[in-house]
């Protein structure tokens, strides 16, 4: 009978603990950056999964001079706001800075990477251990895409686009408006 009883308090502890830690992970803000240009179902997608375990997500659309974008930071920050307003719990902003002292900013423990392949694996890999490096406290979460959008590349729709092509199952309607605008050469 007693061991019963210590078994059931054990088990109990057990769940104890399992709950806290589920309740303190969830309260996390984290943080998923990218560039977002231009943004896609499969980020949507992410982030509509992201934005039920973390308290607060906050979506970083990375300023990188170097890196040639079709829209501009600006464009791409109101595409993503008008995108996830739905979203009470998900900020979107701008960033031109290591990600890994937006998280420090903003108190953020965590870091949300997408990846769709293996080949995206070994990229983002690589780039966690470099973020590990300068924030060690940082932990990094790798989120498999749908596999209904495994295959969406920023390049491939842009060029599906710049041919007219259907973007239906890619991009939502207003992002397909923007890429056509925007290869177009018309401004919005």
């Amino acid at each position: 009978m007693g061991s019963n009883k210590s078994n059931e308090n054990k088990i109990e502890n057990c769940l104890d603990q399992m709950v806290l830690h589920y309740y303190t992970f969830s309260m996390q803000k984290a943080i998923f950056p990218g560039t977002f240009d231009p943004p896609t179902n499969g980020h949507l997608n992410l982030i509509a999964r992201a934005a039920k375990i973390f308290e607060t997500l906050h979506v970083v659309i990375a300023v990188n001079q170097g890196k040639k974008t079709l829209f501009t930071p600006e464009e791409r920050l109101e595409m993503m706001e008008q995108l996830l307003e739905p979203y009470e719990n998900v900020e979107v902003h701008l960033w031109d800075r290591l990600i890994v002292d937006y998280a420090v900013e903003i108190g953020a423990k965590v870091m949300l990477r997408g990846v769709r392949a293996l080949a995206d694996f070994g990229y983002e890999f690589e780039l966690a251990m470099t973020n590990k490096e300068l924030r060690p406290d940082l932990e990094i979460m790798f989120m498999p895409t749908d596999p209904k959008y495994f295959v969406l590349r920023s390049s491939a729709i842009k060029e599906i686009a710049m041919y007219d092509g259907d973007l239906s199952t890619m991009v939502p309607p207003q992002v397909a408006d923007a890429l056509r605008q925007k290869l177009r050469g018309v401004d919005n």
